[in-house]
């Protein structure tokens, strides 16, 4: 059980404190309840901007990381479809340093042309490494676009064209910061060698006079039910043909979301796993093969993607991959590999709650899904699932007229 007191300060932003005296240390966490997902489809990629022009100079303070460096910290942050999250972990003592350098920053960045002009470089580089020069690095520009014709998870977190981060003027981004990082839309979390009373105390001393944003969300279309199987087939220069399949599943809340994470174990986590065992291994059909959801908040994708092995063509490759979800739709895995399931992922989440950097990136995630304290019945979630479970969520999910298929073939 992670123990933990709640505050929201007057200007809406909400705090979490964690208190953990096993470590000299703490982590400060700050969530923005932003992802690409809230991105105008013409202007696109900008989350991920603010990731890298978050670090670029606040009103106050010309650099973010050498004050954290002095402090004896570290830091880093990380953005996806539905949030950006900034962390530091540093000593106990010092955590009014990053308290100070996130306050700035969320009062105001230091806005100018030649530090837009740097970042936009750096993530212009970005995607032209991963995704332009990378083998496979566009697959998630064409596999969002074919799976997702309405709803804003259409283009990945990066931006659906660099143009849109190319062109973008400093009034953009400008509109665009004081729309969406404000302490009204944002969680922090303190988890670490401080104490609840104190963690208050020091965040309504930093954070209180921030002005809140006073805005409203848009509301996001639903993505309609996917009805045609939907396909396309790039010829590039790739080292093996690949197969990539998505297939519209659940939001992050529902008891849908757990059957598919345990259904894409069964078929694919660890030298154990089905796919491993039977297409890898025995008929040495893939060079790679994986099955993993996409995780997001909004209904995701439950996503199968394997590289062919020289002389497999791409329709032996799909046969064998539909054998096995047959079998998924059609028969109950066993009690043995359930509990095994189940073990390991008890042993991940137990894992997982060692670092308080991992407590407190969790417990931050929670309260903006709407509560903190769902971090303490994640476990309980997952033992409730069972095989039936797992088959209905095969069955559901796993119909031809529900895949968007991504075909890579070799030139």
């Amino acid at each position: 059980m992670i123990e933990f007191v709640r505050h929201t300060l007057a200007n809406g932003l909400k705090l979490i404190v964690h208190q953990d005296t096993s470590t000299p240390m703490v982590a400060v966490n700050v969530v923005y309840d932003v992802g690409s997902k809230y991105e105008d489809p013409n202007k696109t990629g900008f989350a991920h901007l603010f990731e890298h022009l978050m670090f670029g100079g606040s009103i106050n303070v010309p650099d973010f990381d050498d004050p954290i460096q002095m402090a004896g910290g570290e830091n880093n942050a990380f953005t996806n479809t539905d949030m950006t999250n900034f962390h530091e972990v540093l000593p106990a003592q010092n955590i009014e340093t990053a308290l100070w350098l996130e306050a700035d920053r969320m009062m105001q960045l230091k806005f100018s042309k030649r530090s837009l002009q740097t970042q936009k470089k750096v993530v212009i580089e970005e995607f032209k490494e991963t995704c332009l020069n990378e083998p496979y690095g566009d697959m998630w520009h064409h596999l969002s676009k074919l799976a997702y014709k309405t709803h804003p998870y259409r283009w990945p977190t990066i931006g659906r064209e660099m143009s849109h981060i190319s062109e973008a003027t400093l009034e953009q981004v400008e509109a665009f910061f004081y729309s969406y990082y404000r302490p009204d839309n944002a969680v922090i979390v303190l988890a670490g060698n401080i104490e609840p009373k104190k963690g208050i105390e020091l965040v309504e001393k930093w954070f209180g006079d921030i002005p809140r944003g006073n805005y409203k969300k848009h509301v996001l279309p639903i993505e309609p039910v996917q009805n045609e199987f939907r396909q396309e087939i790039l010829n590039e220069e790739v080292p093996h043909d690949a197969i990539f399949q998505g297939f519209h599943m659940a939001e992050r809340m529902s008891d849908e979301f757990y059957a598919c994470d345990l259904l894409s174990d069964v078929m694919a986590n660890g030298r154990s796993a089905r796919f491993y065992q039977r297409l890898y291994k025995e008929q040495q059909l893939f060079s790679t093969i994986d099955a993993f959801i996409s995780g997001t908040t909004d209904p995701g994708l439950f996503i199968i993607e394997g590289k062919t092995m020289p002389g497999v063509t791409i329709e032996a490759a799909k046969k064998a991959i539909n054998i096995e979800i047959e079998i998924l739709k059609s028969e109950l895995i066993s009690d043995d590999e359930l509990t095994k399931l189940k073990n390991c992922v008890e042993s991940s989440l137990v894992f997982g709650e060692v670092s308080i950097l991992n407590k407190a990136i969790s417990l931050a995630y929670f309260e903006m899904l709407g509560d903190a304290g769902l971090i303490n019945v994640e476990g309980d979630r997952y033992h409730k699932i069972t095989a039936k479970d797992i088959r209905n969520a095969a069955r559901k999910i796993f119909r031809r007229e529900n895949c968007s298929e991504l075909i890579y073939i070799a030139k």
